[in-house]
């Protein structure tokens, strides 16, 4: 059954006008949206790195002076909002513009976003300004892009679960390098420098994406006109579906929605009460054995992804170069520059000599370990165990709530009410937590992705897709105003309780999807 799922590939693309070249067994176009998610996430889990940071750090630091409180307010609602317009822009890309233009016009108010960011030095307006107009370009660019996933594939294509798992390392490479360059810029050279070069590496993913639109084929062109529609109706093959197997299939998407709300409201806490963590509590200046060997780990976790993505791009780019040149171009101008940046970044702190860990820093390892781990969790669900997707989304709650028992554990010697600074515990903590959170995330995150599009009827795709990144914009908001109670929490009773708390709520909801899982299975009538 695998393998006639398989052959089921080839002839679907050809349908859709879609090259039919593939890199590792998926099409390569899979690798063109691959990297243009990868750009845009450099842009904003950079700029995300900094925000709640640059907001608390004092004033005579470059910051903003605010207090925890309010920094965790303005975080809420600027990731809630970036979560809550792809609900319009996947209605826009459905009935006006297409999945294509919508991610370029996307593409394109992103990067005017984060130019306007960088100016925050002549006038904070501009920072708000800048603010806006990113939320306005994820809100088109986010749903459509994975919409456009789903469709290179068949819908029982047992290759497209694995299909969004690469694309889920692709989002991760460019939250890891954008974390990690823009988080250093940020804070060791000019906060709106980091702000800066988020913008630059946005513009480099929408030129790599315009000139390789045909790639595509028909995928994401402008929607059809109701003659149009009309016309090539006898010749639609999808398949014509119960009213009642489509209700069921909704309630499914529906319940996983409510289930991932959950989930993100504990997983976002890393912009927010986790990056305070770093910053006030744990012991970042490093000396002796322990900032050499940090130095060294550092320079490791800069090259490496570097090099695996590199290589990507290079077996990409054997296949696809001759037919699109321009794409193939863009995309190694903006690897060579990141591989400068790096090595120039690595060749500072070996000269350093003080040795303190960015509180963005913290911020890559989640990035990091999806890099190292996404092929791997796939290969599992492909060939070693592939239970249903609500056991895999109670995976991913018990394991991010029990990354908060982890950084429990650690606070624990942290007293009821202590001032920032006045007792700091080891990294070993965050990391950790970062780890389990991280795996988590590879049971969770992909297999939504690719459960709301394997569920949802194909004329509706980019609305629930928009939905489901209204979830995601519910529970960052919920991740704000929980955040923002951490200094009420910890001086009442302690941060270990704070974290605590954080940690029961997606657990026990990991344990009712457990208990529903018969009926959800039976709901989505042969989806797997």
């Amino acid at each position: 059954m695998i393998q006639q799922n398989e052959e089921l590939l080839e002839p679907h693309l050809d349908k859709l006008g879609a090259s039919n070249k593939q890199v590792f067994g998926h099409p390569a176009a899979l690798f063109v949206l691959f990297f243009t998610e990868m750009w845009e996430r450099f842009s904003y889990y950079g700029m995300r790195a900094l925000l709640t940071v640059f907001l608390i750090t004092e004033i005579t630091k470059g910051g903003w002076g605010w207090s925890n409180a309010d920094a965790m307010s303005l975080y809420g609602w600027y990731t809630g909002l970036v979560y809550a317009t792809p609900v319009l822009g996947g209605i826009i890309a459905d009935k006006l513009t297409g999945f294509k233009k919508a991610i370029l016009i996307g593409a394109l108010l992103m990067t005017l976003g984060h130019a306007s960011m960088a100016l925050e030095g002549f006038e904070k307006n501009f920072f708000y300004i800048g603010l806006g107009l990113m939320i306005l370009g994820n809100g088109m660019f986010k749903p459509n892009i994975s919409s456009m996933v789903g469709q290179l594939y068949p819908d029982k294509s047992s290759k497209k679960d694995a299909g969004y798992t690469i694309f889920y390392m692709g989002i991760n490479a460019g939250a890891f390098l954008g974390s990690l360059l823009c988080g250093y810029l940020g804070e060791k050279i000019g906060w709106h420098y980091g702000f800066g070069l988020a913008g630059v590496f946005m513009f480099f993913g929408m030129l790599q994406f315009y000139f390789g639109q045909k790639i595509f084929g028909v995928i994401g062109d402008k929607p059809k006109t109701k003659e149009e529609l009309a016309a090539v109706k006898k010749d639609e093959t999808e398949e014509v579906l119960p009213k009642n197997v489509v209700k069921d299939r909704l309630f499914v998407v529906a319940v996983l929605m409510i289930a991932s709300i959950f989930f993100f409201l504990a997983f976002e806490q890393a912009g927010g009460s986790l990056s305070i963590f770093a910053k006030d509590f744990t012991q970042r200046v490093l000396e002796g054995s322990a900032a050499t060997s940090f130095k060294w780990i550092d320079a490791i976790l800069t090259i490496f992804p570097i090099v695996v993505v590199t290589y990507v791009l290079l077996s990409l780019s054997k296949k696809i170069f001759n037919d699109y040149p321009l794409t193939i171009l863009f995309t190694l101008i903006s690897f060579a520059s990141i591989a400068v940046l790096g090595l120039w970044k690595v060749q500072r702190e070996f000269t350093s000599l003080e040795t303190e860990v960015t509180v963005s820093w913290f911020q890559i390892l989640n990035a990091f370990f999806i890099v190292m781990f996404a092929s791997a969790i796939s290969k599992v669900w492909e060939r070693v165990w592939n239970p249903s997707g609500p056991i895999k989304f109670a995976l991913g709650l018990f394991l991010v709530g029990f990354s908060f028992v982890v950084v429990a554990y650690g606070a624990m010697d942290i007293p009821a009410g202590a001032a920032a600074g006045a007792v700091r515990v080891s990294m070993i903590w965050l990391i950790l937590a970062y780890f389990f959170q991280t795996m988590g995330e590879l049971c969770l995150s992909p297999v939504g992705l690719s459960y709301v599009s394997k569920l949802s009827p194909k004329k509706l795709l980019g609305l629930i897709f928009g939905f489901w990144f209204l979830a995601s914009a519910i529970s960052n908001k919920i991740a704000g105003v929980m955040g923002g109670m951490i200094d009420k929490i910890s001086a009442e009773y302690s941060l270990s309780t704070f974290f605590l708390i954080i940690a029961i709520m997606p657990m026990a909801v990991a344990l009712i999807l457990v208990l529903m899982n018969p009926i959800l299975k039976k709901k989505m009538h042969g989806i797997n």
